[in-house]
């Protein structure tokens, strides 16, 4: 059989992209397999049970499904019909920058799941000390992130909280930050789709932030005749290398030591109330240069010149630089052109760091409507596709082993546990770092694993193997045709059913009812094969 060429990221390296055309070995043996006859021309060379014509599946066109697949977890002809009722994917789009907006009473539900999230500090202190329960509150809090983005309605919101929250990264199994975990989430979610200037102020004096880079353990200690500096680095130089303007910023390692000494006084009460307060008696005084900030830092209370210094961080070129750059990864290619950073970054600057009007740059710009099929979709992105493109309904738990709770795992069985990066620099956002055999072995494995409903058993809501025959008696390779349209968002092509007919030993002519082998045992494999492909893997 002679197949069109797939359309395969160059980013993906050489041994993946043969791997993820169908789990390797099947695209091989789909070579060998005689030419496959098309609809219409098997219609007239078989002699078979009469079977109603197929209407073929509507598939969205191109924009749609880009936009969905960019700016949503992924298209779904549910998400399809909530576009076309939007008035079409740009207006979809500028609908969703209102969140607020839009009812999403599945997803708001989600907050009552795990009542881990409602503890305070100290109590998580408390209970942490027993043992064990820090990884539980840090499970839990990676399962509502993924329940969200699953079933949330206000899906470039949730797109976009994971974008800064991996931006501002905090890693959710680092010591002490888990106890204000769900205050985070709650500050990132709000500030989201508003301004980065913004944002920036309130999250680097966030407990979670001082306390997983110890900025609250850089003080002046006045209790020695002569006051003494006892600094920690690590905030001061992170917010400069990896919150705005990256290492190429300018900045000398004296400055780095100026950084920290501008957050002193932000102060946490460890290991007792884990209150947060600002002690004008801990802030360090005296003149601050970094890059073009300087001030002289002679008042006790050094909030005004941090607020200062933050400001000027976040409207600073190479900030705005780093972040359309970030953007322009995220949304368009691994390798955007160095216009397209300029023209978000420039945006960036003139609308006061507001990343809506970044955001609607960035979609009415040519090159993202040119950028389809270039992404790699990361295995957290690729869990939460296949929930949603094989409608699983998840359930609150009642039970440890329950849906809800083993979604935690199955990310871990995909290759990418939310907020499980270890350093503070964030997940990479680029094909090569997610195009590895052992990540695409765990992304097959969960695709069949959760096509045959073995894995969660309870807590859950699979569909039927006989709900995917859109007509009671239909030839085989028709059914392929509208999974691929209901899976995919695209028709199938001769590629895709000689790898159905491989994985399921069935011919394009044959007919497919619900008490047929196929659909009582061998969905699994055929809904699978479909996900193994980079109509599936990328976006």
């Amino acid at each position: 059989m002679t197949s069109a060429p797939v359309d395969v990221p160059r980013s993906m390296p050489r041994a993946s992209r043969r791997g993820v055309l169908v789990g390797a070995a099947a695209v091989g043996a789909a070579a060998t397999l005689p030419a496959l006859p098309s609809l219409a021309e098997a219609s007239v060379a078989l002699v078979l049970p009469p079977v109603r014509p197929y209407i073929a599946t509507p598939v969205p066109d191109v924009t749609t499904r880009h936009m969905a697949n960019r700016f949503a977890y992924g298209y779904t002809p549910q998400l399809g019909r909530d576009i076309k009722a939007a008035g079409g994917a740009r207006a979809w789009f500028q609908a969703q920058l209102d969140p607020a907006s839009i009812p999403d009473a599945k997803a708001d539900a989600f907050e009552s799941w795990f009542p881990s999230r409602h503890h305070t500090p100290q109590e998580n202190y408390q209970l942490g000390k027993a043992g064990g329960y820090a990884g539980e509150a840090q499970a839990d809090q990676a399962r509502f992130a993924l329940l969200r983005r699953t079933y949330s309605k206000r899906q470039v919101h949730e797109v976009m909280t994971e974008f800064w929250q991996n931006h501002l990264h905090v890693n959710g199994n680092a010591d002490k930050q888990w106890f204000y975990r769900t205050d985070w989430d709650r500050l990132m979610r709000g500030h989201a789709l508003g301004r980065f200037d913004e944002m920036l102020q309130d999250a680097i004096v966030h407990p979670t932030m001082l306390t997983y880079l110890d900025a609250d353990l850089s003080i002046l200690n006045r209790s020695p005749k002569v006051p003494v500096e006892m600094l920690n680095e690590n905030l001061g130089r992170e917010l400069l290398e990896l919150h705005t303007v990256g290492r190429t910023g300018g900045y000398s390692e004296a400055q780095v030591t100026d950084s920290a000494r501008i957050l002193t006084g932000n102060h946490v009460q460890r290991f007792t109330t884990w209150a947060y307060s600002y002690q004008p008696d801990m802030h360090v005084t005296g003149p601050v240069r970094v890059m073009g900030f300087s001030n002289l830092n002679a008042q006790r209370d050094g909030r005004p010149v941090l607020k200062d210094y933050l400001q000027y961080l976040a409207t600073h070129p190479k900030t705005a630089e780093r972040i359309a750059r970030k953007l322009a990864v995220r949304f368009v290619s691994d390798t955007p052109s160095d216009a397209l950073v300029a023209h978000l970054a420039a945006v960036f600057l003139a609308e006061n760091t507001d990343i809506k009007a970044t955001l609607q740059a960035l979609v009415d710009h040519p090159e993202f409507a040119q950028s389809v099929g270039m992404k790699v979709r990361t295995p957290s992105e690729d869990l939460i596709q296949t929930l949603r493109v094989y409608g699983i309904q998840i359930l609150k738990p009642t039970a440890p082993k329950d849906a809800a709770n083993a979604i935690y795992y199955i990310s871990r069985t995909a290759g990418q546990i939310p907020f499980g990066w270890g350093p503070p620099d964030g997940f990479p956002d680029s094909g090569p770092a997610w195009s590895s055999s052992s990540r695409m072995m765990g992304s097959y494995h969960v695709h069949y694993s959760l096509a045959g409903g073995w894995y969660p058993s309870t807590g859950v809501q699979y569909r039927t193997h006989a709900s995917w025959l859109p007509q009671p008696r239909i030839r085989f390779d028709a059914l392929v045709d509208h999974l691929c349209r209901v899976l995919l968002g695209r028709k199938s092509t001769s590629l895709l059913l000689g790898a159905a007919c491989l994985a399921t030993e069935q011919q394009p002519g044959n007919v497919i009812t619900a008490d047929t082998h196929l659909v009582k045992f061998g969905m699994p494999k055929l809904l699978g094969i479909l996900l193994d492909t980079p109509q599936h893997l990328t976006r």
